[in-house]
């Protein structure tokens, strides 16, 4: 009876492992695009994506931002429709099915006046480092991907509207090219961490940044995160 039970439990772990290595993040339904094959698609043309949520902007008015990644890339969902109580549902990982246009606005491509549906399975991305991509042609292709960029020298912070409260914009230096970031207030506001640490900075430190690759006239990332090299 004992060799049975231990027989029947090396089954049921065997099941168990089977179950959780089906799930794969970069798999996509019935209908819906591939991320090259979305990145292939003209603009103003209509897309179909799933993608997990890694962040939102603040719901107002029935619609939510949010930042969307998979594995194989990044997507930038301007206001979706969304009720207040679904806007609540889009937690860190939880994966959506986008339908809308494909739009373009100053270089940010985006998905616009689209719906969304919840389905199941989560996952969240790690950042990835294109501080050597600085400059070059290729750092466009992970546009909207959570990144980092590591060992930047602040050049000059300054708020919008000339006081907290608002977004921060944040000039940054690397190999003597300068850079333009930003604290999105509706992503990261007053009162968070990131926000906060603003405050304490100042032209020539060197600082490590986490943010969304966002693009407006040229590299413009959102930050999420920031600390001070020693």
């Amino acid at each position: 009876m004992k060799r049975f039970f231990a027989v029947l439990l090396v089954l049921c772990m065997a099941l168990c492992i089977v179950a959780c290595n089906k799930f794969d993040p970069a798999a996509k339904s019935e209908g819906v695009m591939t991320y090259e094959e979305y990145a292939a698609a003209e603009i103003d043309a209509e897309v179909v994506i799933e993608a997990y949520v890694q962040a939102t902007q603040s719901w107002w008015e029935n619609k939510i931002t949010v930042y969307l990644q998979d594995p194989d890339g990044a997507y930038f969902a301007y206001e979706l429709a969304c009720s207040e109580a679904d806007a609540a549902k889009l937690t860190k990982g939880t994966k959506i099915k986008v339908t809308g246009t494909k739009g373009a606005w100053e270089g940010e491509v985006e998905i616009m006046d689209g719906t969304f549906e919840i389905m199941e399975g989560t996952w969240v991305a790690t950042p990835t480092d294109v501080t050597s991509l600085l400059g070059t042609d290729d750092l466009i292709k992970h546009q909207n991907k959570l990144v980092s960029f590591k060992g930047m020298t602040i050049a000059s912070i300054t708020y919008k509207n000339d006081a907290p409260g608002d977004d921060i914009y944040v000039d940054v230096t690397k190999d003597g090219k300068t850079y333009s970031f930003c604290v999105e207030r509706y992503l990261t506001g007053p009162d968070t961490d990131v926000y906060k640490a603003f405050a304490e900075l100042k032209a020539g430190d060197v600082v490590d940044i986490e943010g969304f690759l966002y693009w407006y006239q040229g590299v413009n990332p959102h930050i999420t995160a920031v600390s001070k090299v020693n």
